[in-house]
């Protein structure tokens, strides 16, 4: 992408994934909505923005930048990004977690092209950027990584370990962002095992860290900006979100702030919508 949008594009963008997640979630019955939410920003500006070199009609092309959602059950907001973006038509996502459908309940390499790893067993997807960060290092291309990490699977060890591995080896062309939305499955994160700041911890690995406010669309251009211009040294963005983000006052009126693994019923995703479209 040429030319880069401005932050208003980017936000009416964000916005219009969101709708698209509430309206796929909605349609399966199933899903995480209120996780999508929360990392629209991120994606929409990774994937509107000019920072992801990727080819639609080509999504194994070497020289690709790679995008791994390690907290795959907010697929939805994934897939409304490569459906906009043009890997396939925007009328499949309401296909989501159907039988037959390559749109399903976690991101799934075998089914779905462009999708870059398979993810859902949390933990995971940070240890498969690191590998790909290296990969594409040894095979000479100048290509990008970018991880999103959800702050609930930050207790696992694995990503500790990719971690330290990306340290070791001064992936500067691997950046991992920190989706710290507050809640995890069982309940909030500070309740459940409380590891922030998570950037005073990564720092001292040998990490280029950044602490943004991840619904501000400025915030998160501004600091992909700064991670792009790092290249001896992998860079954390510990994007501070709320879950649910966009419909937030829907969320009350329900009682539920986490919301976790519920889509909306029709009368409330209409209500949604229409509060995102506004």
């Amino acid at each position: 992408m040429s030319e880069k949008p401005s932050i208003e594009e980017l936000e009416a963008k964000a916005d219009l994934l969101r709708c698209h997640a509430i309206r796929m979630t909605t349609e399966a019955g199933s899903g995480h909505p209120s996780s999508s939410l929360s990392a629209a920003e991120v994606t929409a500006a990774l994937y509107f923005g000019g920072y992801l070199n990727v080819d639609p009609a080509n999504p194994t092309m070497p020289e690709r930048d790679r995008f791994i959602l390690s907290k795959g059950h907010a697929c939805p907001i994934l897939y409304a990004a490569m459906a906009e973006r043009g890997y396939f038509p925007v009328e499949d996502l309401m296909t989501l977690r159907k039988l037959g459908s390559p749109i399903e309940g976690h991101p799934n390499l075998r089914r779905l092209p462009g999708i870059e790893a398979s993810t859902g067993s949390l933990g995971q997807g940070l240890s498969i950027g690191v590998g790909q960060a290296l990969g594409c290092r040894m095979d000479g291309h100048a290509n990008r990584v970018f991880v999103v990490i959800g702050d609930g699977e930050m207790g696992e060890g694995q990503v500790w370990e990719a971690i330290a591995t990306a340290a070791k080896y001064k992936l500067g062309n691997l950046t991992a962002i920190i989706d710290q939305n507050g809640y995890q499955q069982t309940g909030s994160t500070k309740t459940v095992l409380d590891q922030t700041p998570f950037a005073d911890r990564i720092a001292p690995f040998g990490w280029h860290t950044q602490t943004i406010n991840g619904n501000s669309m400025a915030e998160v251009v501004s600091a992909l900006d700064a991670a792009v211009a790092v290249t001896d040294q992998p860079t954390m963005i510990v994007a501070e979100t709320k879950k649910g983000a966009g419909i937030i006052p829907i969320l009350e009126e329900l009682g539920d702030s986490n919301l976790h693994g519920q889509p909306l019923k029709p009368e409330w995703a209409e209500k949604a919508i229409a509060l995102l479209q506004s």
